[in-house]
């Protein structure tokens, strides 16, 4: 059984170059689950902070199911806390605030267990250049498996 992915952020491999990746638990209420469930959360303009020393999810938006309570209707970009191992969370604290790096969410995913998890990566920030250059070299790599896949003999 393979992992179900919920949401990616695709932005994320575009803007930052990734150096480290780590996967974590999330904090979830049950409406949160069934709503991860129909695939309504979107990790877009999603990032990570430390707050008094553990590890939280921001800004992602997970919808409100109109299944779930009628009376009591979360707020969707609340942030959600990350689950971590003690080491793990001081390696990321360590990395990011000597050399200046961001932590980004990558994907949200049920693992093989079907626990809610989420993909997150010490990331650096990409300068316009190399955004460029690798959106060239992406071009150039699917003209040349079209070429090869066009190519007759």
């Amino acid at each position: 059984m393979a992992i179900n992915i919920i949401a990616q952020n695709k932005k994320a491999r575009h803007e930052y170059e990734i150096l480290e990746k780590f996967e974590a638990g999330i904090v979830l209420t049950g409406a949160e689950v069934k709503a991860l469930r129909a695939k309504r959360a979107n990790l877009q303009d999603a990032y990570c902070r430390f707050i008094k020393g553990e590890l939280f999810l921001m800004n992602a938006h997970i919808a409100h199911l109109e299944t779930a309570s009628k009376h009591f209707t979360p707020d969707t970009r609340a942030p959600r806390k990350l689950l971590l191992h003690k080491k793990e969370l001081e390696k990321i604290y360590v990395k990011v605030h000597k050399e200046a790096l961001t932590i980004v969410p990558l994907m949200l995913y049920f693992n093989e267990r079907n626990l809610a998890k989420a993909s997150i990566a010490i990331a650096r920030g990409k300068k316009l250049h190399d955004k460029r250059a690798d959106l060239k070299a992406k071009t150039l790599d699917r003209e040349a498996k079209q070429a090869m896949k066009n190519r007759s003999y």
